[in-house]
């Protein structure tokens, strides 16, 4: 195959399952799931018991639609990668781009069949319609947007409509904070998005910082949950939730802050890993104060479930690449 850029064939290896598993970022996918999962589990905070077969099956959903993502924006990123990242499954030749791209549509749309089932279940095709805006926002993000100005904000899209998937089987209308928890992870994403966009080679500081100022936008969304209308998370002290949220943020801002000062890709990349591991701790955090002051058996089983997560995408992010 041609490496699309000195003419010269590059041999082609043997496809091997790890091959595959670093294809589809497998580390990130926990995050996807965790995104989901809080945002079914928040709306059940106050309607009704949780549906563990309805909660699987938009999971399902979500984390078919990540790998099918991650593997379409490689092949689309192909040539690029051959240059910049010649180490992924496909420029390094472990994985042949005919058998990605096939596998990326494949799975975009078996993504479909779970959220269905979701639907079914539920008694409404809310589930088909948010996942089916999202395929869609994953398609133009990786063959219109990524290179574009729009990239960061279609990625942001992204992630709040995969909040808005484990929402959108609430019986209840989603009132401004469950927007607003939605759109606090959309623009944070925003942020991280724009600050990788450079990630493979020496990034500008400007764009680094106007990038992590985003970042913690979204981080600040998170904090003004108690002092909105019709808030979620009434439950909590006063000052005990964007104190949370403010540690969180300052551990997240301060690896991001050190890639500011000494922008070469290696920081830069370590600071983009840890910004996507801790959308975990964020969902986490979220579901805490939104089962706080109900049920604290109910609030530990939510956030626990939250917080298990962030092992396997820890575990596995230390030999497969997640970035």
């Amino acid at each position: 195959m041609s490496n699309g850029d000195n003419g010269h064939v590059r041999p082609r290896s043997r496809s091997t399952p790890v091959a595959y598993l670093q294809l589809v970022r497998l580390p990130n996918i926990f995050t996807a799931m965790a995104d989901v999962a809080m945002g079914f589990l928040v709306v059940h905070a106050v309607a009704k018991p949780v549906d563990a077969w309805v909660l699987g099956l938009l999971v399902a959903t979500s984390s078919l639609l990540y790998a099918s993502g991650v593997v379409l924006n490689d092949v689309f990123d192909y040539r690029r990668d051959a240059v910049d990242r010649p180490e992924r499954p496909l420029p390094s030749g472990r994985i042949s781009v005919s058998a990605a791209r096939g596998l990326g549509w494949m799975l975009l749309v078996l993504a479909l069949a779970p959220a269905c089932g979701a639907g079914i279940l539920e008694g409404n095709f809310r589930p088909v319609g948010v996942a089916a805006l999202l395929a869609g926002c994953v398609v133009l993000y990786n063959a219109v947007a990524k290179r574009t100005l729009g990239g960061p904000v279609v990625m942001g899209a992204c992630r709040m409509l995969n909040v808005l998937l484990g929402m959108s089987v609430a019986r209840q209308s989603l009132s401004l904070p469950y927007w607003l928890i939605a759109g606090g992870i959309g623009v944070y994403i925003i942020g991280v998005t724009w600050f990788a966009r450079t990630e493979a080679r020496q990034s500008n500081r400007l764009q680094l910082a106007l990038a992590l100022v985003v970042m913690m936008s979204g981080i600040a969304m998170l904090a003004c949950l108690p002092y909105v209308d019709g808030s979620v998370i009434r439950g909590v002290k006063p000052h005990g939730w964007p104190l949370l949220i403010g540690v969180l943020g300052a551990l997240i801002g301060w690896r991001c802050l050190l890639a500011v000062f000494d922008p070469k890709p290696l920081l830069v990349q370590i600071a983009v890993k840890m910004c996507i591991l801790s959308l975990i701790m964020l969902d986490a955090a979220v579901c805490l104060a939104c089962y706080a002051g109900r049920s604290n058996q109910q609030a530990m089983l939510a956030t626990v479930l939250i917080l298990m997560l962030l092992l396997p995408a820890m575990v596995l992010g230390q030999w497969i690449d997640s970035t």
